[in-house]
């Protein structure tokens, strides 16, 4: 789940690592030729994965939540860790014996050393020990992050210790402890003060929590909780959208790199879909604010959680909350590429021929811009390179969807909340 950390770290998000450009603006710096798309995305795929080989600690497999200074592991970077590997070895760009031997390490630390309530990780944990720090939750979505990947792991690395340590972290997870006797299920649990009083109650990133949850062999939730959430509908300009409450692309994303929504239909609701529909409204807000925002054009929008010049935020258009400042991510506009496949292909080439010295480094796509600002984020956030990694792969090769939609535990949640396939 896209939270805030300590404030020890928050500052950090406002301040390190994330200062103003002013060397380099629009009229500056060489615009960079075109790429064919198909070697373009292959190419950030092949830098984002360059963050979880740099910022993996080798010892124990766990990966830093961003590349700021003294940042933490986070459970949710170190389950994309698992998948960025099988890209890389998918693609030629590692050994397959070297993403399995890795993969293997971050899962037997996960289930020996990882620090745990009831089988749910805590959000960030130490990269030596996989201690809780920061007196952060046992988070539910990031619990479930990391147990999709590790799931995926284990269906691409069929009948190996990989598949059986997977399988033993999902059956330890107690999903119907995290309901704490309702029917929704709580963002979290600290051992202080118990379950945390939010609960997901509407349309959100958590659809992935909800199938791991139900379609679990173990200590599954009652499917009866699959119709506990409340489905929201706005429309902006004529487009009708289930939304989330913020607004941010990256919950109509996030889940969507596992599940292969395209043939399953929730009633009269196809959640593929509906994020096609969110993204495009997403650039249309963007559109009808461009006059008062530099940043926003035809070719530059994406509004998601990210750094931004005042820290981390939960940017968002509308239907939703709609907060914004110029502050977009392209990451975002990456994820949406199943969705909006030309929209989003014309936005990236824009912005990475545009301003490439700007936002793009190393590991990739830093994690957000605003020229209004004249601000240019200079670090990442892992989740969202994994989830550029995770889309990019599923639309060049359908990687993560062939895997994941033929586990037992996607076809039990599909039959017990009564999906229907096409």
């Amino acid at each position: 789940m896209k939270q805030h950390a300590s404030d020890t770290y928050r500052q950090r998000l406002q301040r390190a690592g994330i200062v103003c450009t002013l060397l380099l603006t629009l009229s500056i710096g060489p615009a960079y030729a075109l790429q064919s798309e198909d070697d373009l995305f292959k190419q950030i795929e092949r830098d984002s994965i360059n963050y979880f080989t740099k910022y993996t600690n080798k010892k124990t497999g766990l990966t830093a939540d961003s590349s700021m200074p003294h940042a933490p592991a986070s459970i949710a970077t170190t389950g994309f860790y698992m998948l960025a590997l099988i890209a890389a070895a998918e693609n030629g760009w590692m050994r397959k014996t070297e993403a399995y031997s890795e993969i293997k390490k971050t899962l037997y630390t996960l289930r020996n050393k990882t620090q745990h309530e009831h089988g749910f990780f805590y959000h960030f944990i130490s990269s030596n020990s996989g201690n809780r720090v920061w007196a952060s939750e046992a988070s539910s979505i990031d619990t479930a992050l990391v147990i999709a990947n590790a799931l995926f792991a284990g269906s691409y690395f069929k009948s190996t210790v990989i598949q059986r340590l997977a399988q033993e972290l999902y059956n330890r997870v107690e999903w119907d402890w995290m309901l704490n006797g309702t029917s929704l299920f709580s963002h979290g649990y600290k051992p202080e003060s118990g379950f945390l009083p939010y609960y997901w109650d509407t349309y959100s990133e958590h659809l992935i929590l909800q199938a791991l949850a139900i379609g679990a062999s173990k200590h599954a939730a009652p499917a009866e909780c699959w119709n506990e959430w409340v489905r929201l509908e706005d429309t902006y300009h004529d487009i009708p959208v289930v939304f989330a409450h913020s607004g941010s692309l990256f919950t109509y994303q996030f889940s969507h790199i596992f599940i292969d929504f395209k043939n399953l239909s929730d009633g009269d609701i196809n959640y593929f879909e509906n994020s096609q529909r969110a993204t495009l409204a997403n650039k249309a807000f963007c559109l009808d604010q461009s006059d008062a925002f530099k940043t926003y054009g035809e070719y530059i929008w994406g509004l998601s959680a990210s750094l931004g010049p005042r820290g981390y935020k939960a940017y968002g258009a509308k239907p939703g909350r709609g907060f914004h400042d110029g502050t977009v991510a392209p990451y975002a506009i990456i994820c949406s590429l199943p969705f909006t496949p030309e929209e989003s292909t014309a936005a990236i080439q824009h912005i990475y021929s545009l301003f490439r010295q700007n936002v793009y480094g190393s590991c990739g796509f830093r994690d957000s811009f605003n020229l209004d600002q004249n601000w240019y984020a200079t670090s990442y956030i892992g989740i969202d390179q994994g989830a550029t990694i995770g889309m990019i792969e599923n639309v060049r090769s359908g990687l993560i969807w062939r895997h994941f939609m033929q586990l037992s535990c996607m076809k039990r949640w599909i039959q017990r909340c009564g999906l229907l396939e096409k």
